[in-house]
């Protein structure tokens, strides 16, 4: 008998030594073998929306653990093991939901969206050139950049702060504004800084559960240049070049867009993306839109739409042979059409329209260590004529050549050395007048991220550019430094 009663309490503590082992492996995995999934599904009902503000604890709660509302399970028994978990672990928890389906619950808002931006502070130093000038006399100023001065020294280039998210299986919005916008004073001739603009505001609606095809509406880039559809969170030069933003200066208006990508297109880019490339953005393979056409934040002045349209197309070259393994050439053009008001001297803007198009194409060849980059456009837009004294249709033409070196290992973090050579000659309609540009520059420079969320460029480039002034002729010339601190976050 004291044997038998031995062997019983042996096979009680070999029985506990086991549930102790189970429940210890249930904890470490986070979940208990009768707990039920909460976790929403992968794709929500149309009209749920989570209340706004519950916190994540709020989204579940625990019903008490009582015989009548767990009158399906057995009774704790010593001596039945099989019962002892129930009396260890919390029940199954139960969702709540705002609307019809009781599945699951669905997600709340900060949830669905995300919150990034990034910054950049730059200083730009002329240390021999033309920053002042007799009145008549051009400049050494850039469109791009009005730190460039003759009283430049720091200057915050952007601010962004980016608000998106999936608020449904196929919808996903996108909210960017800009914090470093100047003004102009009201009350006299200094401008004012660091001002909050609206850059992008659109909503994707896919057409398909892969996500190939999807219609853009609202505010947003125009599919028009690689560089321009590019952010400039991930170019790598500090500035677009005249030639191709003078198309869409701000790159963005409002208007509807529909984009498509193949599969075997996306898997390039997602490669590339993978292994730290700069891409251009989820633009599509194939994107054509309409656009109000007076470009970023300025109201509608005719009745014609603008249209415009863009193709890309990645191939990868490791067929050529070793020397090419993971080398790909993109390559792709550009079109567009439009009828724009530019702003004249006298206050508002030209009672006419004037005919705005262009074509051009682009290449890039991803550095693997090393790489190339060039666009080139050609076409026609309103240019201020100094002969006539008034705002005339001209032909106009330029692009950029860039070359780039990768380096992905240094006691510096990963850098890349670049050089470019930029040209233009044509108008830029966006300014009073629609004056005439003529570029013609080179900078070299080098970015480099010592730690993830800190990049560092620092350039040098010689300038030869006429001042965005109609009442200001002739060619200014400058040699700068020019360096940038970004962060992001």
């Amino acid at each position: 008998m004291p044997c038998a009663q031995a062997q019983t309490v042996a096979e009680l503590q070999r029985q506990i030594d086991e549930l102790k082992a189970l429940v210890k492996a249930q904890a470490e995995a986070g979940r208990g073998p009768r707990t039920a999934s909460v976790r929403g599904p992968k794709r929500t009902d149309a009209g749920t929306r989570p209340a706004a503000g519950r916190p994540v604890e709020s989204a579940l709660t625990t019903s008490p653990v009582t015989r009548a509302a767990h009158a399906d399970r057995p009774a704790f028994a010593i001596d039945r093991p099989d019962t002892w978990i129930d009396a260890l672990l919390p029940p199954p928890p139960t969702p709540l939901v705002d609307g019809p389906s009781a599945n699951a619950r669905p997600k709340t808002w900060f949830e669905r969206l995300s919150l990034r931006g990034y910054t950049q502070m730059r200083i730009n130093e002329t240390f021999a050139g033309d920053t002042t000038a007799p009145a008549g006399r051009s400049r050494l100023r850039s469109v791009h950049d009005g730190g460039i001065s003759d009283r430049g020294n720091f200057t915050f280039r952007r601010v962004r702060l980016v608000l998106q998210g999936d608020i449904h299986e196929r919808v996903f919005i996108y909210l960017q504004p800009d914090f470093a916008v100047n003004v102009a004073n009201q009350a006299g001739t200094e401008g004012r800084g660091n001002f909050a603009q609206l850059r992008d505001a659109f909503a994707d609606v896919f057409l398909d559960d892969e996500r190939r095809t999807k219609i853009r509406f609202g505010q947003q880039k125009v599919p028009y240049g690689w560089e321009n559809l590019q952010s400039s969170q991930n170019r790598l030069t500090l500035d677009r070049s005249d030639a191709i933003n003078s198309a869409v200066p701000g790159e963005r208006d409002i208007g509807i867009t529909a984009f498509y990508t193949p599969w075997h297109v996306q898997g390039i880019w997602d490669r590339l993306a993978k292994d730290g490339q700069k891409l251009f953005g989820n633009y599509g393979a194939f994107g054509v839109g309409v656009y109000n056409g007076q470009t970023l934040n300025r109201a509608e002045r005719n009745d014609d739409l603008m249209v415009a349209g863009m193709v890309t197309w990645p191939f990868a070259l490791d067929g050529l042979g070793a020397m090419f393994k993971g080398q790909v050439l993109e390559v792709g053009g550009s079109a567009y059409r439009n009828r724009f008001q530019p702003e004249i001297r006298t206050g508002g803007v030209s009672p006419a329209a004037f005919s705005d198009a262009r074509v051009g194409l682009h290449a890039i060849l991803y550095p693997q260590p090393f790489g190339l980059q060039a666009e080139w456009n050609w076409g026609r837009g309103p240019e201020f004529d100094v002969v006539t004294r008034m705002i005339a249709e001209k032909p106009l033409s330029g692009g950029y050549v860039q070359a780039m070196f990768r380096v992905d290992h240094s006691p510096v973090g990963p850098f890349m050395p670049y050089a470019r050579w930029q040209t233009y000659d044509g108008g830029w309609k966006v300014a009073t007048n629609a004056p005439r540009l003529d570029t013609d520059e080179v900078e070299v420079g080098v970015e480099f991220q010592p730690i993830k969320p800190i990049e560092i460029t620092l350039a040098y480039a010689r300038m030869k550019r006429r001042e965005a002034d109609e009442r200001r002729l002739g060619r200014a010339e400058g040699h700068l430094f020019r360096g940038q601190l970004q962060w992001n976050y």
